[in-house]
């Protein structure tokens, strides 16, 4: 976009809405389309959460958008905030909707349980009552003079309180001239019984139905059948939606609900939500971290699967970064809060789930486009049927049938759950596993991507260099130059230096304290010397070696370079003047990259090495880790990751990018697919569309799995709500469907396509 165009862009901004009334795909689509005709309003509405996210613009109050939904004959509140009229404080700022613990209002389960709750002394009444008017109706021996009387007397409950909610919906619908699937169930049971009302006054001595050999049938039992069916379909959706959901409820109560700080010297217990940054915190074994920070005291392991999905712990020392909602398992532990509230990662997470789950799908706007005109047409369908039927059997009684039979059986009701619900447990998994759907159209970009740039360091490898090979040139053995470098290398804090000294200190026998270091020198760039049980040692480049007046032999000098040509970065390691080993180091190949990388070609993912490493390094790790040779990009600057993705756009293919640093983020941006490791950056997580919260390669093919899974659980939804209705409309009309049967079915449609997605919870395990 232009720099014109973007100043003259409106300021925009996301408000989130809870709504009450809505039961299938039509109404929304009606909402969403009441809210469209407002200027710059977009709106995407989530039917199994009851909710919506409107991006509203400059000008447009958030009053205007409660008006407008409430016009439509539903009822909105901001969410967070159900007593008041607008989301904006007393000075006009926003609050944060999310603050402090990132709920995002009734997380997914709440209107789902309120629904069942609602429904289910109605679904008691209707199935009590109408067992004795199915059992009289349609068992003759069951039938005494004037039935049909106390059938209609029992069915009236049924069809007045137990249907209600279908009948208001109904109602409210059409004040504004418009029809939802409650149109179609109030029509239906409604015609049903009043037509048998009408028969029965008509002919009071009326006592069998035509097939048994009566000259009238009675619908009382259809008009109680069809809304006991329906309601328990609606009762069952109702429960199955609230377990779709459990996973972003469990993930928001992660957090802990104590702390206990350091506050003038004393330990004081406080709620977590009062923490504030730079808070010292006391964290003991066994208890949870009360929020994100930086360890200032002590050494531990940190369950982090709850947040990450990774089943080992982590240690931590002084220094290392913890987040809040893990579990602390060893040792005593000081932190330092660095971020709180609505910043930590948990709420930050809570967030991008909501989100995700708050989207909508392209494939689910073919679903809303069809429900949008659906229902008018079922209403003239099944009109149609009606005069038809009449026309050519002169049988009202086969004519009602039909028309009642089609406005049941084509209820939408298996059209508006198939993409929200699947969307709703596909992601909710995804929290479970630390993995992270920033939105609904990721799930169409994994299925269509064909190359993953994997970034070397931090995805593949583990970012720190490790000892890999020592040779000894002189006298003293590998464990000796070893023991006398990390002696030296201990005084100094370069990476090449803390990888040397935590070798040294791993090879030490147990108790067994590290040589002092005397008369220390360093120079950046070089190498480090000084005197250890009396022996000068001089570690470092052939350069530095050189100027404290040590020579290398020809011999030697192959020998180093046959070390770097490996990839590796070798030193050399000196004593008393004389060279007495090469140590060579390099950054470790993270354990599972290549089962990873092997998993990704499963996918059908053809993997790219992207590193600023030189080329022998980079094709050490692709040998490892089994990349082709020429699958592998050397030598690339930060700027060049971006170029990399670009090159390969170009050259047809769609990419998706892993990494973890800031340098990796316009590079995750530019990609078709940016998937971030959760152990990176923020800014690198803001800018992908995809984040695995641990640092484990094996959850990029992991979330890639999963979102192709949610994906094909949609579709295979989508397939069986259209196909169901393309076959029982015709079926229906041609009389072939009784309407109680027609009941059943669809509200057992209903209840198929919710299981359907409620098998996605179980992906993984």
């Amino acid at each position: 976009m232009s720099t014109e165009k973007l100043l003259h862009q409106p300021l925009s901004r996301v408000i989130d809405l809870e709504i009450e009334g809505m039961t299938c795909a039509s109404c929304v689509s009606r909402v969403e389309r009441k809210l469209g005709k407002l200027d710059g309003v977009q709106a995407a509405v989530n039917l199994p959460l009851e909710s919506a996210r409107v991006t509203v613009p400059e000008g447009v109050s958030d009053q205007q958008i409660l008006d407008t939904v409430n016009a439509t004959g539903y009822k909105a509140t901001l969410k967070g905030l159900p007593d008041r009229a607008s989301a904006a404080d007393d000075d006009g700022a926003m609050p944060d909707l999310y603050a402090p613990a990132g709920v995002p209002g009734r997380a997914a389960e709440e209107p789902a349980v309120s629904v069942a709750a609602q429904l289910r002394p109605r679904l008691i009444l209707a199935s009590v009552l109408s067992v004795p008017v199915f059992l009289i109706s349609m068992f003759p021996p069951l039938q005494f003079p004037n039935w049909g009387w106390v059938v209609g007397l029992l069915a009236l409950p049924v069809v007045t309180w137990s249907a209600w909610p279908f009948h208001r919906a109904a109602a409210i619908n059409a004040r504004h001239f418009s029809s939802t699937m409650d149109t179609l169930v109030s029509l239906g049971v409604t015609a049903s019984y009043l037509f048998s009302a009408v028969m029965l006054t008509a002919d009071p001595t009326m006592t069998a139905h035509p097939e048994m050999g009566g000259h009238a049938e009675l619908y009382f039992e259809v008009a109680a059948i069809v809304v006991t069916f329906l309601l328990l379909g609606r009762y069952l959706e109702a429960k199955a939606k609230a377990k779709a959901g459990d996973a972003l409820k469990a993930l928001l109560s992660l957090g802990a609900k104590d702390a206990t700080v350091i506050r003038d010297g004393a330990e004081v217990s406080v709620p977590a939500a009062d923490l504030v940054a730079e808070d010292i915190f006391v964290v003991r074994p066994g208890e949870k971290i009360a929020t994100d920070g930086i360890v200032v005291e002590g050494r531990s392991a940190v369950d982090a699967s709850l947040i990450t999905g990774e089943s080992m712990p982590v240690d931590v020392d002084v220094d290392d970064t913890v987040t809040g909602a893990t579990i602390n398992t060893s040792g005593r532990l000081l932190v330092k809060a660095t971020r709180v509230g609505s910043e930590t990662t948990l709420a930050q997470m809570g967030r991008l789930v909501s989100q995700a789950q708050s989207g909508k799908a392209p494939i689910a706007r073919l679903a809303d486009r069809i429900s949008a005109v659906f229902v008018p047409i079922v209403l003239g369908l099944a009109i149609l049927t009606f005069i038809l039927w009449l026309l050519l059997s002169g049988d009202i009684q086969s004519a009602f049938t039909a028309a009642v039979a089609v406005l049941v059986i084509a209820c939408p009701c298996a059209l508006g759950l198939a993409t929200p619900v699947g969307l709703l447990t596909g992601t909710g998994r995804g929290a479970q596993l630390g993995i992270l759907i920033k939105g609904p159209q990721v799930l169409e970009d994994t299925r269509t991507v064909d190359t993953i740039l994997l970034d070397k360091t931090g995805t593949v490898t583990q970012g720190k260099l490790a000892v890999t090979g020592i040779v000894t040139l002189g006298q003293r053995g590998e464990a000796e130059v070893l023991r006398l470098a990390g002696a030296i290398e201990s005084a100094s804090e370069h990476p090449i230096a803390r990888a040397i000294a935590a070798a040294a200190a791993e090879g030490r026998p147990a108790g067994a304290g590290r040589a002092a270091v005397k008369g220390f020198e360093s120079a950046p760039g070089g190498g480090v010397r000084g005197t250890v049980d009396g022996h000068v040692v001089v570690a470092g480049r052939a350069g530095w070696l050189r100027e404290n007046g040590i020579e290398t032999t020809d011999s030697q000098q192959k020998t180093l370079l046959s070390a770097e040509q490996t990839g590796a970065t070798a030193i050399w390691v000196a004593v008393d003047g004389t060279p007495e080993g090469i140590i060579s180091l390099a950054d470790t190949i993270k354990d599972g990259s290549a089962a990873a990388i092997a998993r990704l070609k499963t996918l059908g993912l053809r993997p790219i090495l992207l590193t600023g490493d030189n080329a022998a390094a980079a094709a050490q790790v692709a040998a490892v880790v089994g990349i082709a040779p020429e699958d592998v990009y050397a030598g690339v600057l930060p700027e060049g990751k971006v170029d990399a993705v670009k090159r390969l756009q170009a050259e047809g293919a769609t990419v998706a990018m892993a990494g973890d640093g800031v340098n990796d983020a316009a590079a995750l941006a530019q990609a078709d697919l940016g998937i971030a490791m959760g152990s990176g950056t923020d800014v690198a997580i803001e800018a992908a569309d995809l984040t695995v919260m641990g640092n484990d390669l094996a959850q990029v093919a992991q979330a890639i799995e999963l979102s192709r899974k949610t994906l094909g659980t949609i579709k295979t939804n989508l397939f069986w709500a259209f196909f169901y209705n393309a076959i029982g409309i015709p079926v229906a009309a041609l009389g072939l469907l009784n309407p109680m049967i027609a009941g059943a079915a669809m509200a057992a449609s209903s209840v198929l396509v919710v299981t359907n997605s409620l098998r996605l919870r179980r992906f993984g395990k």
